[in-house]
């Protein structure tokens, strides 16, 4: 191995050198090598169900190694093996270059693999720190390979011959890694903070300070460029001296041709480089940022989460820190400019002595004009941001929340509040796009305006002006005109740093959470307690003087003990658990947790990926224990029906399972960890009561043996408001109004308390009807089987054949899509018109251009004409020159803000009329990435960079023009230069174009995480998997940034590729026209010629880079273009079909052979489900979790439309009319309560229908009003995203405020009263009989008592309808399964019927 190794965890003596292992059915020997500059070696190992079992030396002690890279035969390979065994750890043997040691790193049991350095030890200079061959060939690159970029050439090669794919693109190198970037960031952070400095680092220094030597060494490569580029006017006067026969010495042709070839060389290599490594920078830049963002937000407080909202905080990762990536780039920009300025004045003032003051002049009143502009765009610019964050904001809600938008039809009123909002930033937006214009009319008008003064300047000092002076002066201003028109775009882009770097230091300085702290792993022996809390108040507002949420709270849990809390809705029953889990802001007083905690969230919170790696969550694989999980939590029967098992794909948000069977994963994820304590929060209101049975027995070991080994030593809290549950606890919390009222076993509590007494009462009052009970008694068994019961299990995976997954991969153009997006960009409103005008004037101004110098070469010595009269016609076409510019900036104007206006208003009409099985299957993240950094880059840069490309590409072609008419000879290597420049920009584009997409896609895998780990943040935290999560983030930071790494390598490759012929085009010239016999060859013409042709390169570089920027953002167009046209929901309104405004009258639903499937090819969900519900009737429908009740609720709203079959309302086939008719005119109270945004009136009456009155009614009959009235705003009270300062409990009761509102004629109430106490859904239940008495009321219910009272039950099983009929004769029928489901119930409450 090259170096020593040390123990194992105390179990090996010495690392082992050679794993055995089967792969593709046969078995290797490999070596694993650390030897050199490969320092790493980490191995992880899974056992697979059914898999081959591979021989690893000594299993049990060496336990399961977590992930092979083992390097066999001299190529390095991945190599995924199982391995037999129970216990797992991460080894990691680390050799340092020039130690020639090894090291051996344990990690913890969540077997996260960290790619870091020890801890005081440096990484390899080099940064190399895994042994893949796929590492990047720049980090192994020579000085030759490094400056002219052969490196990349494989690469190239490799695009030309394929679509490159992301497994094709290299890894960065170590060295510009985020987990690098990030690790140099808080080092220097910390270090910082240990100098006790009493302000805060600013993040600016704090970049400059992590970055200093790259950007010295980028800048040395910058004052190259500048003052060989300045070296061009004097060599052009030189050669107008030999072309009039005043050389120095002889052959000085050949020395000045030779020097000037040499200074564009070194002026094109340090360009290059300049470049490179400050694009390298801005890289390194965003990556750490990015890191920086995702692990604050893991870390936010609830009040910061007020002010940066899941939208915003999208945005600082894929706007700011994008910007704040772009920026060094442009930095060096600055001062270059200022010195090539300096530089060109001297040459100037060399040319034209003290004319040089009018030409200082000018520059200084072109720079002062420009001042307030800039003022300008950074007050519109960060206006212009925040009106992005508030329309993301809003966005981003309403497409997390498309299904209930769409179930009571609020999607058109959601989409004129974002179009509002957007129309707001398109008028920022039009206001910094027209500023842009002005800047770039002032600095693109410049030169002219500066030539002009300095000619006028000559006339009246009386400075002689002949073809070596003028053209000299003309030369160095051609060569800086380029960098004085750029001065707009540096001038936008480092205000747009400031705004971005402003907004993301707020957000890095936003309040964290505090009480981590006092959760402590491992027991400690002194206390013998796991839970410990005792304080005055706790609350989720920071402010002292509000209502803490929980007061006088004094709690001791010992270790193994079973704590049930229970409690009316909003008593504050889970801020008890979050203040457990360290999560509430304000605790005054003592919270201690002693042990390793697993929580399960009230809405359950599911990650894309599998269903394994939901339940694993982080831990290892261990087969026994993971069988047993999922045999506890009823999950066996729906994993065998699924068609990929446990390795079924999960959609966003767990879109493909059911309520319960997403409850079931949380519980399972909860059970596999083996934690000390349990925190489980009302996790059993979703499942149906045979799975909450099965699933309560075994949470809690004391009422079934089969799991007293597993959790007979843990500690439960459990919060929950079924009552059946109870009697098996050691103690009770009874909470009311935040405080704990009393604390004693359920016996002590039924004898002393009337408020819990009541709160049983209640529960025998809904589930003792005399029905029931007669039944209970009467009936002991039943004749179906358990077995057949499980059978109702119906699998609702959305997949379009047995192969496919629900989640695709994200789909992106390939190959060379032409003049395609180009032509799609320019198709919104007049873009063709504007396009063409641009473009034209753009023509006249360079035709303009040539006449001028023309002019001016062709009689600066002809001395019939005057020199008044030379510049007077010189002025006026400078004139004339200055409208095109206007012009053309007003066409470009128009032309951005029309095809921004019309891409996203066809974006948001496309998305928000996508059917929902769009949503189930496309990550949110991937349509954010569309809706903010796409959209950002068709709003600000597309039209300009399409303008300036062309015009660049225009003035390049032009200076060729030039040197092909005077100095023809060298047509013979322009012509095959043009040609070889053709040629390498398509060999470039077959690779560029695949790195830019593949950009763009990896960017939606970085914003998905993101989005996902803001959702699920308490959980991560609460299982303490921040470090696995944010190791997660930097992989995918990193695989983001390598291809745009290369794409900006490739982008140098190519310019340097074209720089070279170039320089020997100009040279030829330079050399032809000096020393050939031409009769066009006279000294203006000569001057005219090389000014050209000095610029050339200049122009060609900018023509190439703004080609390649404009290649990049067209993508952006792309990528919109795939979401713009989505196959579309059924129209809104039909006007040829509309209902009657009063439809429907009596509420009768006539359900016709209906079946359903969700795509093409995949299985029916509903298979044939024929029945008639009269108007008037409250109809139950129950069935096992999973067998398709939310789907014909879904069919009912068609937000599935029949396959087959018909559903009638009152008479009219709901499949005629349109869409918004039906959802209008039906009422739901949905399974998933959500709240938006904004106050409690908009969340209840979003459309403003309704009176203040009408409104306080409602919520006095849903039991909220008390709850509003204590709050100082009423109505106007705050409602967070998502409804997060509101308990679920009270979600739901508004969810049944705006049904009572909406006085549907048929209501669906969607197992809506899942999350409520007994006695506040008895009032519920007697509100609706009252309120809804004469409509038709369709139930799917959990809870048997709330379908107890229904006119008819109608049970489903396996899709099919299984029994519809009165409630007390499916009860006494022989083998019903409503029977069974009643019985099953009835059996879980005979404790309390007993007590």
């Amino acid at each position: 191995m090259g170096g020593h190794s040390k123990g194992l965890d105390k179990l090996q003596e010495a690392v082992l050198l050679r794993i055995k292992a089967r792969v593709d059915g046969q078995e290797h020997d490999y070596a694993v090598e650390a030897n050199g500059r490969r320092p790493m070696v980490a191995a992880i190992v899974k056992e697979e169900m059914g898999g081959h079992s591979k021989g690893l030396d000594n299993p049990e002690e060496a336990g399961l190694l977590q992930y092979l890279k083992a390097r066999a035969d001299g190529h390095g390979h991945d190599y995924a093996v199982e391995a037999k065994g129970r216990r797992a750890f991460l080894t990691a043997i680390v050799n340092c270059q020039g130690e020639g040691k090894s090291y051996i790193m344990e990690n913890d049991h969540t077997s996260k693999i960290l790619y870091e350095p020890l801890q005081g030890e440096e990484g390899n200079c080099n940064g190399e720190i895994n042994s893949n061959d796929k590492v990047t060939p720049f980090a192994k690159a020579g000085f030759f390979s490094s400056m002219s970029f052969w490196w990349l050439n494989p690469l190239m090669k490799k695009g030309r011959k394929k679509i490159i794919e992301d497994e094709d693109i290299p890894q960065l190198r170590q060295a510009d890694q985020a987990r690098t970037c990030y690790l140099m960031y808080t080092e220097k952070m910390n270090k910082l903070k240990e100098k006790g400095s009493s302000n805060a680092p600013s993040m600016r220094s704090m970049i400059f300070s992590c970055h200093r030597k790259e950007i010295l060494t980028s800048g040395v490569f910058a004052l190259i460029k500048v003052i060989t580029v300045s070296t061009g006017p004097l060599l052009l006067k030189a050669f107008i001296d030999v072309a009039e026969h005043k050389a120095a010495f002889a052959y000085e042709g050949y020395a000045l041709t030779m020097a000037l070839f040499l200074a564009k060389c070194l002026e094109s290599l340090s360009e290059r480089q300049w470049n490179f490594r400050t694009r390298l920078i801005g890289v390194q830049v965003r990556s750490m940022l990015s890191a920086a963002i995702y692990q604050k937000q893991l870390r936010l407080s609830n009040d910061a989460k007020m002010n940066h909202s899941p939208g915003e905080i999208v945005n600082y990762v894929t706007i700011d820190a994008y910007k704040l990536g772009e920026f060094p780039y442009w930095f060096h920009q600055i001062w270059t400019t200022c010195l090539q300025l300096c530089l060109a004045l001297f040459v100037v003032y060399y040319s034209v002595g003290l004319a040089t003051a009018g030409a200082l002049a000018a520059i200084i009143l072109t720079v002062l004009a420009s001042s307030p502009l800039a003022k300008l765009q950074h007050k519109y610019q960060t206006k212009l941001m925040e009106q992005q964050d508030t329309r993301l904001k809003a966005i981003t809600e309403a497409l997390a929340n498309m299904k209930v938008l769409k179930l009571y039809a609020w999607e058109t009123h959601f989409k004129k509040v974002i179009e509002v909002t957007r129309k707001e930033e398109l008028r920022s937006l039009s206001i910094v796009q027209f500023q842009r214009g002005c800047q770039m009319i002032l600095f693109w008008s410049s030169p002219i305006i500066v030539s002009v003064v300095t000619f006028w300047s000559c006339y009246i000092l009386g400075i002689p002006l002949y073809a070596s002076n003028v053209f000299t002066f003309l030369a160095s201003l051609r060569i800086v005109q380029e960098p004085v028109r750029l001065i707009p775009d540096v001038a936008t882009v480092f205000i747009e740093a400031k705004v971005s770097l402003d907004r993301i230091t707020k957000f890095l300085e936003a309040p964290e959470l505090q009480n981590k702290h006092t959760r402590q792993k491992g027991n400690d022996p002194e206390l013998d307690l796991s839970v410990f809390i005792r304080c005055a108040e706790i609350s989720w507002d920071t402010d002292p003087s509000k209502k803490a949420t929980l007061r006088r709270i004094n709690l001791a849990v010992k270790p193994g003990a079973k704590v049930a809390i229970c409690g009316e809705v909003g008593s504050g029953k889970s801020t008890l658990l979050a203040a457990v889990l360290g999560e509430a802001p304000r605790v005054n007083g003592i919270v201690h947790v002693h042990g390793e905690v697993a929580y399960v969230s009230q809405t359950a919170w599911i990650q894309t990926g599998t269903i394994r790696e939901n339940i694993l969550f982080g831990s290892t694989k261990d087969q026994i224990r993971y069988q047993e999980v999922l045999k506890r939590c009823s999950l066996l029967k729906d994993i065998d029906l699924l068609p990929f098992g446990d390795l079924t794909e999960i959609g966003e948000r767990g879109v493909n399972l059911s309520g319960g069977q997403k409850q079931r994963v949380q519980l399972a994820r909860a059970l596999y960890r083996n934690a000390d304590i349990y925190l489980l929060d009302d996790p059993f209101s979703a499942v149906d009561a045979h799975t909450a049975t099965s699933l309560f027995n075994v949470t809690i070991p004391s009422l079934s043996e089969y799991v007293m080994e597993a959790l007979s030593e843990k500690t439960i809290l459990l919060v929950t408001h079924q009552v059946d549950f109870l009697p098996a606890f050691n103690s009770i919390l009874l909470m009311s109004a935040g405080e704990i009222l009393q604390a004693a076993t359920y016996d002590e509590l039924v004898a002393s308390c009337q408020e819990f007494r009541e709160l049983v009462d209640a529960h025998k009052d809904t589930v003792g009807s005399e029905r029931s009970r007669g039944y209970a008694s009467g009936k002991t068994t039943s004749g179906v089987s358990k077995e057949a019961i499980q059978k109702t299990c119906i699998r609702k995976q959305q997949t379009e054949a047995s192969g496919d997954q629900l989640i695709k991969k994200e789909e992106r153009e390939t190959g060379d899509t032409g003049l395609k997006p180009y032509m799609q960009y320019l198709s919104h409103r007049k873009g063709f018109l504007f396009c063409f005008l641009t473009v034209c004037l753009h023509f006249l101004f360079v035709v303009g251009q040539l006449i001028q110098n023309y002019f001016l070469a062709a009689d600066i010595q002809n001395p019939y004409v005057s020199k008044v009269e030379l510049f007077t016609i010189y002025s006026v076409i400078g004139l004339i020159l200055a409208v095109f510019l206007l012009s053309r900036s007003f066409c470009l104007v128009r032309l951005g803000c029309d095809a921004s206006d019309s891409i996203s208003s066809t974006l948001l009409n496309s998305l928000f009329r996508a059917p929902m099985s769009f949503y189930d299957s496309t990550p949110l993240g991937r349509i954010l990435s569309r809706v903010s950094s796409d959209l950002n880059t068709v709003d600000l840069d597309v039209a300009f960079k399409l303008a300036v490309s062309l015009g660049s590409t225009l003035n390049a072609y032009t200076s060729l023009g030039i040197l092909a008419i005077l100095t023809w000879p060298v047509l013979f290597l322009i012509i095959p230069m043009v040609y070889l420049c053709i040629v390498v920009q398509r060999y470039y584009f077959s690779t560029a174009k695949e790195l830019i997409r593949i950009s763009g896609t990896t960017k939606s895998s970085v914003v998905n995480h993101l989005a996902e780990s803001i959702a699920g943040a308490m959980t991560i935290r609460a299982f303490g998997e921040e470090d696995r999560f944010f190791s997660h983030s930097l992989d995918l930071i990193d695989a983001n940034a390598s291809p745009y790494f290369h794409s900006f390598s490739a982008n140098e490759w190519l310019i340097q590729c074209l720089e070279i012929p170039c320089a020997i085009v100009l040279s030829a010239s330079a050399l032809a026209m000096t020393l050939l016999p031409l009769g066009a060859s006279t000294s203006g013409f000569v001057g005219m010629a090389l000014s050209y042709g000095l610029s050339l390169n200049v122009f060609l570089i900018i023509s190439v880079q703004y080609q390649c920027f404009r290649a990049e953002s067209i993508i952006s167009v792309e990528r919109l273009e795939q979401y713009m046209h989505l196959p579309s929901e059924a129209p809104e309104i039909i006007e040829s079909s509309r209902p009657p405004s009063n439809w429907p009258t009596v509420g009768k639903v006539e359900i016709c052979c209906l079946k359903v499937r969700y795509q093409h090819n995949a299985p029916l969900v509903l298979r044939g489900i024929s029945c008639v519900i009269e108007g008037g009737h409250k109809i139950g429908i129950v069935g096992r979790t999973g067998s398709g009740k939310t789907t014909l609720i879904s069919t009912l709203f068609r937000l599935v439309e029949p396959t087959e079959g018909k559903i009638i309302i009152d008479g009219l086939d709901i499949s005629t009319i349109g869409l918004h008719d039906l959802r209008a005119q039906v009422g739901i109270i949905p399974q998933d309560p959500t709240l938006f945004r904004g106050s409690v009136r908009y969340n209840l009456d979003p459309l403003s229908e309704h009176t203040d009155l009408q409104i306080w009614e409602v919520l006095e009959k849903c039991q909220l009003q008390e709850a509003i009235q204590q709050k100082d705003e009423g109505l106007n009270a705050k409602v967070a995203q998502d409804g997060s300062n509101w308990s679920m409990g009270q979600r739901q009761l508004f969810c049944l405020g705006r049904a009572l509102l909406k006085r549907s004629r048929i209501l669906v109430l969607d197992e809506a009263t899942a999350s409520i106490d007994n006695s506040t859904d008895a009032i519920l239940q007697k509100t609706i009989r009252t309120e809804f008495s004469d409509c038709t009321v369709i139930t799917v219910a959990h809870r048997i008592p709330t379908v107890m009272d229904c006119t008819k039950v109608l049970a489903i099983t396996d899709g099919k309808l299984a029994e519809y009929d009165e409630p007390l004769n499916l009860m006494n029928k022989e083998g019903s399964l409503f029977g069974q489901l009643v019985m099953e119930y009835w059996s879980r409450s005979t404790n309390i019927g007993a007590s």
